[in-house]
């Protein structure tokens, strides 16, 4: 398989404040620089872009020593928080900008789609912008033509073709700019998160659209989201940056799981003054959560091993309580949900469906053993008076936690299982006939 991009020492720095040496004599001096073909001398003194810590640098590297390679019909996801640099790579890889140093090398042509509107002229119709991107792009008016009617029926805009895009909606734009990236024939697409502009449908429908792209016709597709589930399901590869470097790049799978483990921390408790509250019910004070299995306060479980979730909360007038956890995968996306309104549990706990006095109570839930499948996850913990869930107290992403095989699993089954949860259930064999 062919190489479709590869990066050899990328790196990209900018000045921070006014541009200029500050002096006449070391703008000479990166002149002479510049003129031998050397590199320019007061670039060295750049600092990695950490936005966390205040630098003594006034240039920073958005990119740093970047080397990769795409080969041709990969979809690879680009991701890292904000201020990494995905953005600046893929500026450079379009040609929108150049680097500072290394360089990039290519086959065939790119779609961006980098910007609501980019390379649209607002005073210009969307058909005629579909005709001014394809030249961009060097596509000829009739390979253009080709594709006219599915680029405008994709993008659902033929009401409005013959309109100024001045006065389109951020949506329409953007409908009408990837309809035009996805469609025109370029070897190489590259989108931006600007698809969050879109609606649920038709950021399903670009989804669908890239991976036909990317599966189908064997294009390559460079997509930068913070939508982990879609990069997920989309690629087959990623590259993850921190900081304008190179953390990892390989199977996007890993690559997902390395990024939302960055800098991430795992609390077996939290007190009230640790917590972050999304809402607080005055009545209804969350005092403590923690975990336990077979320590107290853990933040590692065996998947043989019951994980118990302790809620402590004080009530200050008479009335009922509705204790409920939502667990959480790697994605943040809810696992399940539970809440104490089982009649079973009379039996077991006396305060079930009563009005409580004013004081401090504490509710458990247990997660029983061999439920959760090997993996990390998070709690987030609700106080309701009944199950209108109505004025709560709700601390969200409250606790995380992961889950490893102790060894006693791997015998039935080894390495990871698919899905969120892998309970042993009961299996059953009868002979209806025998056939000797």
């Amino acid at each position: 398989m062919s190489i479709a991009i590869k990066a050899e020492n990328l790196s990209k720095a900018y000045q921070l404040g006014e541009i200029g040496t500050g002096t006449i004599s070391r703008d000479i001096e990166r002149w002479f620089a510049k003129v031998r073909g050397k590199e320019d001398p007061f670039l060295k003194i750049g600092e990695t872009n950490d936005r966390t810590s205040k630098g003594n640098s006034d240039i920073v590297w958005s990119l740093k020593d970047i080397n990769f390679e795409i080969q041709q019909g990969d979809a690879v996801g680009i991701i890292g928080r904000n201020g990494a640099g995905k953005s600046t790579l893929l500026k450079i890889l379009s040609r929108v900008t150049s680097p500072t140093t290394g360089n990039i090398r290519g086959s065939g042509r790119i779609a961006s789609l980098l910007e609501v509107g980019t390379g649209f002229h607002p005073e210009l119709t969307g058909r005629e912008n579909i005709f001014l991107n394809g030249a961009i792009l060097g596509m000829r008016k009739r390979e253009i033509k080709k594709h006219f009617d599915a680029i405008v029926d994709f993008a659902g805009v033929e009401r409005y073709v013959d309109t100024p895009v001045k006065r389109y909606s951020s949506g329409m734009y953007v409908r009408l700019a990837f309809a035009v990236a996805a469609h025109l024939e370029s070897e190489i697409l590259i989108v931006d998160e600007v698809l969050a502009v879109g609606d649920a449908e038709f950021q399903k429908k670009c989804l669908g659209k890239m991976g036909e792209v990317s599966k189908g016709e064997g294009r390559t597709v460079l997509f930068v989201s913070h939508n982990m589930a879609a990069v997920n399901n989309l690629c087959n590869k990623g590259i993850l940056l921190r900081n304008g470097t190179l953390a990892k790049t390989g199977n996007i799978k890993e690559i997902v799981e390395d990024y939302i483990l960055l800098g991430a921390e795992h609390f077996g408790y939290k007190e009230k003054s640790a917590i972050h509250f999304t809402r607080q019910n005055p009545n209804l004070e969350l005092n403590r959560v923690a975990l336990s299995g077979k320590t107290e306060n853990a933040t590692e479980f065996g998947l043989d091993e019951d994980i118990a979730c302790e809620i402590t909360y004080t009530v200050h007038q008479p009335t009922t309580v509705t204790p409920s956890i939502h667990l959480l995968d790697k994605f943040g996306e809810c696992i399940l949900a539970t809440f104490n309104t089982d009649a079973a549990n009379l039996l077991k706990d006396p305060f079930y469906g009563k009005t409580l006095s004013p004081g401090t109570y504490t509710t458990t839930c247990i997660i029983p053993a061999n439920f959760l499948n090997e993996a990390n996850y998070k709690i987030s913990v609700f106080l309701s008076k009944d199950t209108s869930f109505q004025d709560m107290t709700i601390a969200e992403s409250v606790l995380s936690f992961q889950t490893h095989d102790t060894g006693e699993m791997s015998k039935d089954h080894t390495n990871s299982w698919i899905g969120h949860v892998r309970p042993k259930l009961s299996w059953i064999t009868k002979s209806l006939e025998s056939i000797i």
